[in-house]
């Protein structure tokens, strides 16, 4: 009798998920007929199902974004640095960047946002675009104090003035 080995914390080997994925979808049953209430196998189509696993899903998905993470990469090598902070010019490779990593996960049912989609969104962050800053001056609001004044003047300054026109206007007399 062979010695047992024992899996890591009793999870299955990749070669043991393979191999029962392949058994699961019956390509490893060429040579089998199928039969079954009376029907031929020749005209009906074989109906393939793939039951994924949670572990499954996340490797594909993991390879399929990084396959998108090269595809970004190498869409950036013809972006100069001078051109790095240019939205128009990044525009395209960052939004196909985000589109294949959502649309792998779309097709995975693997749901997006993701800790993985973030991790290759941060990298492209953290890469690319860590020097640009913004061009245009960011305005914040005043201190409370001018805030107040500029508040209070015009409230203040309504009664003022209509006052002034009714006063001006008992005069009675038509003006030229």
């Amino acid at each position: 009798m062979a010695p047992r080995t024992q899996m890591g914390s009793g999870r299955l080997s990749r070669g043991l998920l393979l191999l029962w994925a392949l058994l699961g979808t019956g390509l490893c049953h060429a040579g089998a007929t199928a039969g079954g209430f009376g029907q031929d196998a020749r005209t009906s189509p074989p109906v393939i199902i793939f039951n994924w696993t949670a572990q499954l899903v996340e490797e594909t998905y993991a390879n399929a974004t990084q396959k998108c993470w090269d595809l970004f990469v190498d869409l950036m090598r013809n972006v100069t640095a001078l051109e790095l902070c240019e939205w128009k010019v990044i525009s395209r490779p960052y939004s196909l960047l985000q589109a294949c990593l959502e649309d792998w996960a779309d097709h995975l049912h693997y749901g997006y946002p993701n800790a993985l989609a973030e991790q290759y969104i941060f990298q492209s962050h953290h890469r690319y675009f860590h020097n640009c800053t913004l061009e245009h001056q960011v305005y914040f609001d005043p201190p409370e104090d001018v805030l107040l004044a500029m508040i209070i003047a015009p409230i203040c300054l309504i009664p003022f003035l209509v006052t002034l026109v009714i006063w001006r206007s008992k005069d009675g007399k038509a003006q030229p």
